[in-house]
């Protein structure tokens, strides 16, 4: 079961700030939090708690269905500015969240989040998103194109929200050989993955990633290597698993 979560607007316990260009440009600890979907969510900070001398209106708009239609703000500091990096609301639309009086920015375009005094990577994190590492000692076999590519007797298996189970085993595990590629990913509960290439029957794949300095919600799986299960056929305990439908398949 998928747990549905699309527009929610909460109040946040946590401390948030957000930097851009050397400067703080909000910081408050009665910040709001909008999940949008599993995958898009956003800080929303009271006008009070943004420095808005930052601010200045581009004269575009942004049209939401659900919120309203936003006015977009650049943000220009000591010199630097990024174009549309800011919006907020201001007016209310009927049976939807009253956005008006709060401030919001794209995460990518700010150059450090807080959470307290612990920078986040990614996007926020989602208060109704969990992820559980349990040490196993289930046989796991993984194939590819009909070729055992890694076999393991302690696996770490991740459970997290919304995901197919993960199983993470030690790298000496895995038997083909292996390239570090430039590859990298952000998980704002996990922390920066980083990837391996492998040739198969002469294809080369890029389905193998771990967690070399993972956070310490998941420090089990510090070094410990995974597949897409959506990309490899999984054999748990000899029983071929159905390959999950995500949005990495």
């Amino acid at each position: 079961m998928t747990l549905k979560m699309n527009g929610i607007w909460e109040p946040t316990r946590r401390h948030l700030k957000v930097k851009f260009n050397g400067e703080v440009i909000a910081d408050t600890q009665k910040g709001m939090l909008m999940i949008e979907s599993p995958y898009e969510m956003h800080y929303y900070f009271p006008q009070d708690d943004v420095r808005t001398e930052f601010l200045s209106e581009s004269g575009d708009l942004n049209e939401s269905k659900f919120k309203g239609n936003a006015t977009l703000f650049n943000v220009t500091v000591n010199g630097k500015t990024v174009e549309n990096a800011g919006w907020t609301y201001p007016e209310a639309k009927d049976k939807r969240p009253d956005l008006r009086g709060y401030y919001a920015f794209k995460w990518d375009a700010m150059d450090a989040w807080y959470e307290e005094n612990e920078e986040v990577i990614g996007h926020p994190r989602n208060p109704y998103h969990r992820v559980d590492t349990i040490q196993s000692t289930r046989h796991i076999r993984i194939e590819v194109d009909g070729v055992t590519v890694a076999e393991s007797n302690r696996p770490v298996l991740l459970f997290e929200t919304g995901l197919p189970t993960r199983y993470y085993i030690p790298k000496e595990d895995v038997i083909v050989d292996t390239a570090r590629t430039d590859t990298h990913t952000i998980c704002p509960y996990k922390g920066v993955a980083d990837y391996w290439k492998f040739d198969v029957n002469g294809e080369e794949h890029e389905d193998l990633w771990g967690y070399h300095e993972p956070f310490n919600e998941a420090l089990k799986i510090k070094n410990l290597v995974a597949f897409y299960d959506e990309k490899v056929q999984v054999y748990i305990d000899g029983e071929l698993q159905k390959k999950p439908r995500t949005v990495f398949a």
